[in-house]
């Protein structure tokens, strides 16, 4: 396992990028210098960004999330009588989060099974005059909307539940600090060597170095191969081919 600083035995995530922007010769260069390292871990927190993002485009039904994530990418939060707006900007760990993708709540008070209700969008559907003209009609919610880091109801909830809403998520990273020394990137281990990859990549095109290009050329070929890792990696799950319809209107 790849751990982020190995100055023992040379084979941490830092040496390899070390290894990437001087050779040899470099070993220590980043490690060894607080400054250096900082930003060293900057590009590294970068590049975490820029493999969560591939994986979770190209991850299907199968959802990605970091494992250095100490709890699943479900949020719960209470129903407030009367209340249509939840904002939802962190999780329950302070992490960002990225996409909502799936909503569900209790539908009473003493309620114990969650009920999914529908996504819709309120600008664009005909079934979104509830949200539009901001009714106050009560009951009990069906539907939900999505704008910037809200779910709205259809209607104003028509009573209370404590951690009524169930929310699954995308959410950022789990992020390196620079005196990180075993942490374990928490991504498939045959795809840590990217993150130097692109660390080194950015820390060579920001000092103009001869080598970016050829960085940028085989982070890119590298990316291909993250995307068919995801884009196969559901099994279990059988793919049906079917016609596209076509609109003659």
């Amino acid at each position: 396992m790849l751990q982020f600083s190995d100055t023992t035995n040379y084979n941490g995530l830092i040496q390899r990028f070390e290894l990437r922007i001087g050779g040899e010769s470099a070993l220590g260069s980043v490690s060894g210098n607080t400054i250096k390292l900082k930003l060293a871990t900057v590009d590294f927190n970068i590049a975490l960004d820029d493999y969560n993002y591939l994986a979770i485009e190209h991850s299907g039904m199968w959802q990605w999330d970091d494992f250095n994530h100490s709890k699943y990418p479900i949020i719960k939060a209470n129903i407030v009588a009367s209340q249509r707006d939840y904002s939802f900007t962190t999780d329950e760990q302070g992490y960002y989060i990225l996409d909502i993708y799936k909503v569900a709540i209790l539908t009473s008070a003493t309620a114990t099974l969650y009920t999914d209700i529908e996504p819709v969008d309120e600008q664009d559907q005909d079934d979104s005059s509830g949200f539009i003209n901001e009714s106050t009609t009560t009951g009990i919610p069906t539907k939900y909307g999505k704008t910037a880091n809200g779910i709205f109801f259809d209607v104003l909830p028509n009573y209370a539940a404590t951690s009524g809403i169930k929310l699954y998520t995308n959410r950022e990273a789990n992020h390196f600090i620079s005196s990180d020394t075993t942490k374990v990137p928490g991504i498939p281990q045959l795809h840590a060597d990217y993150l130097p990859l692109r660390a080194a990549e950015l820390y060579a095109q920001r000092n103009s170095l001869a080598d970016y290009p050829s960085l940028r050329a085989e982070r890119l070929q590298m990316e291909e191969n993250i995307k068919g890792y995801f884009g196969r990696r559901e099994k279990d799950v059988r793919h049906i081919m079917r016609m596209q319809p076509i609109n003659f209107r």
